[in-house]
C-alpha cells in the first residue's frame, strides 16, 4: 500500500459554517443568515428551520481567530486547506461595490496559510448566496451566471497572485434540490420541477463562466475543479458482475431521480445532459437547455474533479441490471445515523475516473460523533480514527489499481455549524467549545498527523 509522494493531505471547512463575524466589517447577509434567523415554528413539523434556533452569527469565530486556527492546521501537518469564500463578505449586495475589508480577510488568511506551508484550495460557492441577489430572484434570474462571474473576477484579481487551486461549486445538487425543490434548507423554496431545471442550468452556466474568468484573469498558472457529491454506491462483492452493477447504478438516470451523479457531472465534463434522464423527466425538462452554445460554455476544460464521499449503498447484480442490498440488522452508523461504508472510497473514485477521465480529489470525507472533552482534558474519538482508517485503506486500493487520486480532505478541520442541524453535530478533527471558543485537538487530529507525516504508511499498522 502506498500513496503518491506528492499526495495532498488536507482538511476542509466552509465560510458560513466557521467564520462568524456575520454583521462585521461591511459583510452583507446571505440566504443562510435569513434562514437561520427565521425562528418561526413550522406547524407541520413542529420545528424551526435550524435545530435549537442556532445561527452562524459567531460559529467558530474563525473571522477573528484565523491565525490560531492556521497554527493548529500547521501542528496537524496539513498540506492543504479547502476553504470557501463568503460572496456577501466580498460583495455585500452580490454585485457592484466591493467590500475591501472582506477581501482583506481572505488575503490575510491566504498569507497565513502559505506562511505555514499550507496550500489554499478556494471554493467559490458553498451555498451562501447573498440575500440581496436572492431578492432579485437568485438563481432563477437569467442574470445570475453573470453575477457569479463578476464576483469570481473580484476574487481572482485579488488572490490569484498566490492562490493556484480553485473550485467553483460545492455540492450544487444539495443547494438546488434541498433548497429550491424540497424547501428544506436556504433559500427554502419549493419551485416547480421545470423551474428547478432552469436553476440547475444557470448554476452550470455560472460554473462555466467562472472557469473562463479564472483562466483569463489568474496572475499565475492555476488549476480549476468542481466538487459535487455523487451517487454513492459500491459493489457488495468484488465479483465482476457486482462491480458492473454498481457502476451502472452510479450513473443510471432512467428513473425520475435528480440526485444521480450524471445529472450533475455529465453537463460539466461531457457537455451533455444524460439522455435517459431527459427522457425520464420529459414532462418537465425544458428543451431550451439543450442549446449547443450553452453546453459548450458549461463544459469548460477542468484540471480535476473533486468529490464529496461519506456513505453509500451496496449494490449487487440482479436479473435485468442491479438491486440495492439491504443494510444488515444493527448496521454500523455515525452520530448522524449515516451508514459506515468504506468501500465507496475504493469504487467511486474508480467509477468517476473511468467515466470522466480526470484526476480525482476527495474534497470531503468524515463523520459526526458525540465528542466531548474528557476529564483528562482530551477529546477521545476512536471511532473517527477507525472510520478514517478504514476509508483511507479503501482509497489506497483505488490508487494501487492506477486511479489518479491526487488528495484527500477530511471534513472537517473543526466542529462547526452543521447547517440545519446547527451545532448539534460534530464533524471536526478539532473540538470547539462554542461558549468559550476554546479549541482542543482530538485524538483523531494527532492520528491524522501521523498519517500525513508518513504519507499513509502508518495506515499499515492496524
Amino acid at each position: 500500500m502506498s500513496f503518491p509522494k506528492d499526495f495532498l493531505w488536507g482538511a476542509a471547512a466552509a465560510a458560513y459554517q466557521i467564520e462568524g463575524g456575520a454583521m462585521e466589517d461591511g459583510r452583507g447577509p446571505s440566504i443562510w443568515d435569513v434562514y437561520s434567523h427565521d425562528k418561526r415554528i413550522d406547524p407541520k413539523t413542529g420545528r424551526m428551520n435550524i435545530d435549537n434556533g442556532d445561527t452562524g452569527d459567531v460559529a467558530c469565530d474563525h473571522y477573528h481567530r484565523y491565525k490560531e486556527d492556521v497554527a493548529l492546521m500547521k501542528k496537524i501537518g496539513l498540506k492543504a486547506y479547502r476553504l470557501s469564500i463568503s460572496w456577501s463578505r466580498v460583495l455585500p449586495e452580490g454585485k457592484g461595490e466591493v467590500n475591501e475589508k472582506g477581501l482583506d480577510f481572505y488575503s490575510d488568511l491566504v498569507d497565513e496559510l502559505l506562511k505555514a506551508g499550507i496550500e489554499p484550495y478556494i471554493t467559490l460557492f458553498h451555498w451562501d448566496l447573498p440575500q440581496a441577489l436572492m431578492n432579485l430572484g437568485g438563481w432563477s434570474n437569467p442574470d445570475s451566471p453573470d453575477w457569479f462571474a463578476e464576483y469570481v473576477k473580484v476574487v481572482t484579481d485579488r488572490l490569484s497572485d498566490r492562490v493556484t487551486h480553485w473550485i467553483t461549486f460545492n455540492e450544487p445538487q444539495c443547494h438546488v434540490i434541498i433548497g429550491h425543490l424540497l424547501g428544506e434548507c436556504a433559500p427554502k423554496l419549493k419551485l416547480p420541477c421545470q423551474e428547478v431545471f432552469q436553476v440547475m442550468h444557470r448554476v452550470f452556466l455560472a460554473h462555466g463562466k467562472a472557469v473562463q474568468t479564472i483562466r483569463k484573469y489568474s496572475k499565475v498558472p492555476c488549476k480549476v475543479g468542481y466538487a459535487p457529491c455523487a451517487t454513492e454506491v459500491y459493489p457488495v462483492t468484488d465479483r465482476e458482475e457486482d462491480v458492473k452493477a454498481a457502476r451502472k447504478a452510479a450513473f443510471d438516470t432512467s428513473a425520475e431521480n435528480l440526485w444521480n451523479t450524471s445529472w450533475w457531472i455529465d453537463p460539466i465534463i461531457l457537455g451533455k445532459y444524460p439522455e435517459d434522464g431527459v427522457k425520464a423527466f420529459a414532462e418537465y425538462f425544458p428543451e431550451s437547455l439543450l442549446k449547443e452554445e450553452d453546453l459548450k460554455l458549461i463544459s469548460q476544460p477542468l484540471d480535476f474533479l473533486g468529490i464529496n464521499l461519506y456513505r453509500g449503498a451496496g449494490i449487487k447484480h440482479a436479473e435485468g441490471g442491479y438491486v440495492q442490498a439491504e443494510n444488515k440488522t444493527g448496521f454500523d452508523r455515525t452520530a448522524f445515523k449515516w451508514p459506515v461504508t468504506p468501500r465507496i472510497l475504493h469504487y467511486m473514485p474508480k467509477f468517476l475516473s473511468e467515466r470522466y477521465q480526470l484526476p480525482i480529489l476527495i474534497t470531503e470525507n468524515g463523520l459526526s460523533m458525540a465528542d466531548w472533552v474528557s476529564l483528562d482534558g482530551k477529546v477521545h474519538d476512536p471511532q473517527r480514527i477507525d472510520f478514517m482508517h478504514r476509508y483511507l485503506l479503501e482509497l489506497s486500493k483505488a490508487i494501487e489499481e492506477g486511479i489518479d487520486v491526487i488528495g484527500y480532505f477530511a471534513w472537517s478541520i473543526m466542529d462547526n455549524y452543521e447547517w440545519s442541524q446547527g451545532y448539534g453535530e460534530r464533524f471536526g478533527l478539532i473540538h470547539v467549545d462554542f461558549e468559550t471558543q476554546k479549541r482542543t485537538l482530538k485524538d483523531s487530529a494527532y492520528w491524522y498527523q501521523e498519517v500525513i507525516t508518513t504519507n499513509g504508511k502508518s495506515l499499515q499498522g492496524l
